[in-house]
């Protein structure tokens, strides 16, 4: 009885086995020729995701998954090898097309590692067929999973520079204060109450002031975010003053029939720390400036 032959999945699957290492070896070369890698990713860090990426391979053609699902099914090692490549490379600033081109070249490296083997014609182009399937998959999942990295990275550095840009100052014992530079939209409306809560709670401070003074315009949508906010502070047992009031913004207050008579008010920075340290009971305790002769 003469034996089956192998199919091209079996023979892909022995090839890795025995040729693993300089499979992987073949795609770091492919990928220093072309380029296709993160200028900080150094030599060894290359290798690394070459070795886990071969392997993850192997043992996804050694399971029993069909070829269609080795890559979009989870949690194989195949995809799990994939999104890590390209989350490390979306951090390391490479572009997605020499991510996903990376993954691609592979496929060379694997059609060497079986072309020591005695194939038909037949069995070489099915062969070629699963690798360009297989490959074609882990391609667009490394774009998919680099773009995804790269929002997400985007979202956190934007979040940084909001927290960055609405920093919570204590000016006196229990007093904190939160200058405003530049228009207040719902994100950084957010950053600020959640810094200043935090802030309140850190210093046990009881008196918060909001300064206006950077904010060009308020118009209703800031009110409403600035009254939220006092609401928030209020919550937490502390007394709330907002400050750079200038008569312009004073006036569109009153036009756009916003009530803030609840709300303590002062126009500069000083005069709200003055009202701040009245209110903790600190104004006797107010260093004198020396006059000059």
């Amino acid at each position: 009885m003469t034996a089956s032959k192998p199919t091209a999945r079996a023979r892909l699957t022995q090839a890795l086995a025995q040729r693993q290492a300089e499979t992987a070896d073949r795609w770091v070369q492919l990928q220093r020729e072309r380029e296709q890698y993160g200028r900080s990713a150094a030599e060894d860090e290359l290798r690394e995701e070459a070795d886990g990426l071969v392997a993850a391979l192997g043992e996804g053609l050694a399971g029993d998954l069909p070829i269609d699902r080795i890559v979009s099914e989870y949690p194989p090692p195949l995809r799990e090898a994939v999104c890590e490549l390209s989350l490390r490379r979306a951090r390391a600033g490479t572009p997605p097309t020499a991510t996903a081109l990376a993954v691609l070249s592979l496929k060379e490296a694997l059609l060497e590692a079986v072309q020591d083997q005695d194939l038909a014609t037949g069995e070489l182009f099915e062969l070629a067929l699963m690798v360009n399937h297989l490959l074609d998959a882990a391609g667009a999942l490394s774009f998919e999973t680099y773009v995804q990295g790269r929002e997400e990275i985007i979202r956190r550095q934007s979040r940084q520079l909001l927290e960055l840009s609405t920093p919570v100052v204590q000016l006196w014992r229990k007093v904190l204060a939160v200058p405003l530079i530049g228009n207040l939209d719902t994100a950084r409306s957010q950053v600020v109450m959640e810094n200043l809560l935090e802030g309140i709670q850190t210093h046990e401070a009881s008196v918060a002031i909001i300064d206006i003074t950077g904010v060009p315009t308020v118009d209703t949508s800031v009110a409403q975010h600035l009254i939220q906010t006092v609401k928030a502070v209020r919550l937490m047992g502390a007394d709330c003053v907002i400050s750079g009031v200038r008569p312009g913004i004073a006036q569109t207050i009153v036009q756009l029939g916003i009530d803030l008579s609840d709300i303590l008010t002062r126009a500069t920075l000083a005069d709200a720390l003055a009202t701040a340290m009245r209110l903790t009971g600190d104004a006797d305790d107010t260093p004198e400036v020396p006059k000059l002769p």
